[in-house]
């Protein structure tokens, strides 16, 4: 058996995903860790307040670029189903044009977060770790969003993708299953 061939896009979007998963791990560690700290042997982790605030919005962040890329959100589309592929495309375009716009603001207002917090000096209540490392890891997830979510507009709006392509339960299964035959 076969891997199947994996894109560019598609290696950086693995790569976007690892980061937020691991995000996710490690928030999951410093809760228990604080927790067990807190209740168990009355030693607070310090900063942990901080550090798993600042981990979760880096980890909504970076998920935020896997789904800029994948398109795998809520979405409701009675209406778009109703018409045919062409226009289907035109409002899957429109769609990803307002996202890319949104996070682009979204960028430029989180670049303001972090140069205010460099030049300010904020920094963690316990441990005094300057805040704008943290808060530039949150940022260059949403970077990484604008990337993915301009890749995924341009296959969209150029017809060589849809948003459909990636609402499989296991595409890696199913390339692998043509392979085969």
């Amino acid at each position: 058996m076969t891997k199947p061939k994996i894109g560019l896009l598609e290696r950086i979007s693995l790569g976007i995903e690892t980061v937020a998963g691991v995000l996710l791990a490690l928030i999951t560690v410093l809760i228990v860790v604080s927790a067990i700290g807190r209740y168990l042997l009355a030693w607070p982790v310090p900063d942990a307040f901080d550090l798993s605030r600042f981990l979760i919005g880096a980890a909504i962040m970076w998920g935020f670029a896997s789904v800029g890329f994948r398109g795998s959100h809520i979405k409701v589309d009675i209406f778009a189903e109703m018409l045919p592929a062409g226009a289907r495309r035109w409002i899957d375009s429109f769609a990803w044009a307002v996202l890319l716009a949104f996070s682009l603001l979204l960028t430029w207002k989180m670049l303001g977060r972090v140069t205010s917090a460099f030049y300010s000096g904020e920094a963690t209540f316990d441990l005094r770790m300057p805040a704008w490392i943290f808060l530039g890891f949150i940022w260059l997830g949403v970077a990484f969003a604008n990337i993915a979510i301009l890749a995924r507009l341009i296959l969209v709006a150029s017809g060589r993708a849809t948003l459909e392509h990636f609402e499989t339960v296991d595409m890696a299964g199913d390339d692998a299953t043509e392979d085969r035959a």
